[in-house]
């Protein structure tokens, strides 16, 4: 029986979880038959499975609403606000008792007998009815696909025994490599390795959730949140197909939650203030999930009010978490980013929702804690954009491996912004008031040595160690000084023991490919053991950087080196994900073009032909995009450097697409908009030159699209750019201000399906993209 009661519970709450949003929604569409018929479906399993358990309680009330419901269906009484919120009521007692019932608890106390009168037409004392509905691309509900419930426990173990499994054939492969085999041998290595990668694959996506699972509680939340407030808030969600981390979904619920109370309840006016504005008097709140890379990205936009960055410098100076001189030299991206410190709020009053100044920095804090980013982008009258970067997962990270004397650690790849010797040309090291400072291209930094932080004993002198300069989610640059380097490898990271995570500077333990243990870094712990203080150093630091006057376009980071033909060329370091150093034998010319084997993956090489590759390894760069990676082919690198916009652009762009000065000698420009898009196009330079407007936080548009454009001719700007801009590009469905632009690019990530054609055009289209920036050139008159 009690097998049995569980599997009860489970299938309710697997309901409750998907009713909330589909009520919601029945009530904007009450001729929508298919949300009413799941609706009807789960009172009516819920009355039935009641009779068989003796819940009487329960099944009183699956049975009022299954009856109220009846009616509907049968069309004797047309669904109304009144009816939504009555049948709400009661599927939230339900989901007290199913909560009592799994817990082993009596059921809540009370009577019931007022829940099902509010069923009945007319019943006094109803929920005042307000409009909210759903975006009409949720379409109708679909038919679940066959599952099989599982305990997380057992899944659990089975990704362990998986990753165990994956660890044995890295070893095993390493020996193979060491030792001559037979080319029978290696076959059978070949197959057998690919069916532990497609068995990793299986089981990882097991862990893997649809994220309309963290959405479904929005409509409702939303619908009760404004009838409490008195205004009218329409829900768009979008992206629910997407996959995350079970654990992942989890850690944000919280985070998201607070965003959306604080949206609906300071962002989005009254029906009264929104038509006194000039706008409609029904407020819009678009949540929406997309994958880019290894992140997935959610973005919550409403139309309200916005954020006044001036109001929150004054309380931030009033509450001296910055002092005034600092505040008059923020930006305003910085100053909007005041929002997550403690304490700050710009509403005008406390409510029992949100205002107290307390909540934003948990956000941040949570959000950071899994390796994520939260930014903030407002405009005063127009509304507030969050976006929530978090990874994919959090059980596979890529991560580089380090040593100090005998003892191995992993640094998550996603914080280390690049890696320099200390005893190079570039570098300084020194120390003030017995803290370390290490001085990277005219750039100071903390630099701490993870010897001293743990302890260690060091074989290696301070002036012969690595510097890895990390970036924590949400912090500022310190420098990390290590013995050696080893290789990035991707880790299957498992909790490590109570006592060590307790330390502060741990995220997690791993095995390396011999069976050895690897303790995982947090980069934010390891800072605050070693006395870097992030965010009063990021704030100044960057404040002392920045140039008093806007003199022009900002100087771009890129990555000097040497082509295999002895070139010297440099390439935007953003787009550089890694360094590798590969066996010439993976490289073999396939499909018409030289690809190289990197891993379990196959991808094109660049940058070299088959006569170039001489001897037995080749180094290159791992390019990605955010969705494709690419090899690049290389002899050395130079340097790190920056260039500016004084680049004279090539006549015909290729993989070359100009040439500029680095330390005073020619370098080539690397293309990397051209090497993805793999076809050539010509560029225009204007002769007086327009604005076009890129959005800041979509790092494929600023790395790859960015070169391109400026190529043309434009000056590239940010959102934070508050003038008019002569062109926008933006991805498609996302919003733009019709008053910001004189035209606007859409780019979506996918080709036209078949027979299908609409305005927008593919990121990659090389030669579209160039006719629409002739296009909007010509109409400028310019």
């Amino acid at each position: 029986m009690d097998d049995l009661i569980a599997d009860f519970v489970a299938e309710c709450r697997e309901m409750l979880e998907a009713l909330g949003g589909e009520i919601v929604a029945w009530e904007a569409e009450p001729d929508d038959r298919a949300r009413l018929d799941s609706i009807f479906r789960f009172v009516h399993t819920v009355k039935g499975n009641c009779g068989f358990f003796d819940f009487p309680r329960l099944e009183a009330l699956s049975h009022a609403a299954e009856d109220a419901l009846a009616d509907v269906r049968s069309g004797r009484r047309v669904p109304d606000g009144q009816l939504v919120s009555a049948v709400l009521a009661i599927i939230d007692r339900i989901g007290e008792m199913v909560a009592a019932i799994e817990a082993g608890e009596e059921m809540p106390a009370g009577d019931d007998s007022a829940l099902i009168e509010a069923l009945a037409p007319g019943a006094e004392g109803a929920a005042t009815p307000l409009v909210a509905a759903i975006a009409e691309a949720s379409g109708k509900a679909s038919a679940a696909p066959r599952t099989i419930r599982l305990s997380v426990e057992l899944l659990d173990r089975v990704m362990s025994t998986v990753s165990d499994m994956v660890l044995a054939r890295n070893e095993l492969a390493r020996r193979l490599r060491e030792a001559p085999t037979e080319v029978p041998v290696d076959g059978a290595f070949e197959r057998l390795s690919a069916i532990i990668a497609e068995m990793r694959d299986a089981i990882t996506r097991t862990r893997m959730q649809r994220i309309e699972n963290l959405f479904v509680a929005l409509p409702r939340m939303v619908r009760d949140l404004s009838a409490e407030l008195g205004k009218q808030v329409l829900v768009d969600v979008d992206g629910g197909d997407v996959e995350l981390d079970r654990e992942m979904i989890e850690m944000i619920r919280d985070p998201l939650t607070h965003i959306v109370r604080n949206a609906v309840d300071h962002g989005i006016e009254t029906p009264a203030e929104r038509l006194k504005a000039g706008k409609r008097e029904i407020g819009i709140l678009c949540v929406s999930a997309r994958q880019s890379g290894n992140q997935i990205l959610i973005d919550i936009h409403d139309d309200g009010r916005g954020i006044d960055g001036n109001r929150l410098v004054e309380k931030a100076s009033a509450a001296g978490v910055i002092d005034k001189t600092a505040a008059a030299q923020l930006s305003p991206r910085d100053k909007l980013a005041l929002i997550f410190e403690a304490g700050l709020s710009t509403a005008k009053e406390v409510t029992a929702i949100s205002g107290r100044g307390v909540g934003m920095d948990v956000v941040r804090s949570n959000i950071e804690r899994i390796g994520g980013i939260d930014e903030v982008d407002s405009r005063p009258g127009e509304g507030t954009s969050m976006t929530l970067r978090v990874p994919l997962t959090l059980t596979i990270i890529p991560a580089l491996t380090v040593s100090i004397g005998s003892h191995h650690f992993a640094i998550p790849r996603s914080a280390i912004e690049e890696i320099v010797r200390a005893n190079g040309e570039s570098v300084t090291l020194e120390s003030i008031a017995g803290a370390g400072v290490a001085t990277i291209r005219g750039r100071r930094v903390p630099q701490v040595a993870l010897a001293d932080i743990l302890g260690l004993d060091s074989d290696v002198a301070a002036m012969d160690r690595t510097l890895i300069v990390l970036r924590p989610a949400g912090g500022d640059l310190y420098a990390l000084a290590v013995d050696r380097i080893h290789d990035h490898e991707e880790l299957v990271v498992k909790p490590a023991a109570p006592a060590v995570m307790a330390t502060g500077i741990y995220a997690g333990t791993t095995l390396a490919d011999d069976g050895s243990p690897i303790l995982l870094f947090d980069a934010a712990g390891l800072a605050q053991v070693g006395g870097v203080r992030l965010e009063a150093q990021e704030r100044s630091a960057r404040i002392a950087e920045a140039p008093a006057v806007d003199s022009g376009p900002t100087s771009v980071p890129v990555l000097l080196f040497r082509g295999l033909d002895g070139g010297r060329r440099a390439i935007r370091l953003a787009v550089v994900d890694r360094i590798e150093e590969v066996l010439v034998g993976t490289v073999q010319l396939a499909a018409g073009m030289l690809r190289v084997q990197l891993g379990e993956a196959i991808v094109p090489l660049a940058g070299a032909t088959l006569d170039q590759l001489a001897g037995d390894k080749v180094r290159l760069f791992r390019l990605n995009d955010g969705t494709r990676e690419l090899g690049y082919a290389f002899r050395e690198v130079v340097d790190f450097a920056a260039i500016g916009s004084d680049v004279l652009h090539a006549e015909h762009p290729g993989e070359i697409s100009g040439v500029t000065l680095v330390d005073g000698e020619p370098a080539e420009i690397v293309d990397a908009h051209w090497l993805f898009a793999n076809h050539v196009g010509a560029s225009a330079r204007l002769a007086s030159p327009l604005v076009c407007r890129l959005p800041s936080s979509d790092s494929w548009m600023q790395n790859m699209l960015r070169p391109m454009v400026e190529a043309a001719g434009y000056v590239v700007v940010g959102d934070e750019h508050e003038g008019d801009a002569d062109l926008v590009i933006a991805a498609a469905g996302q919003a733009v201000p019709a008053d910001v632009a004189k035209r606007t690019i859409w780019l979506r990530s996918e080709p036209d399906a078949v027979g299908k054609k609409d305005s927008s055009i593919y990121r990659y289209d090389r030669a579209g993209l160039l006719m629409a920036l002739k296009s909007a050139v010509a109409g400028s008159g310019k």
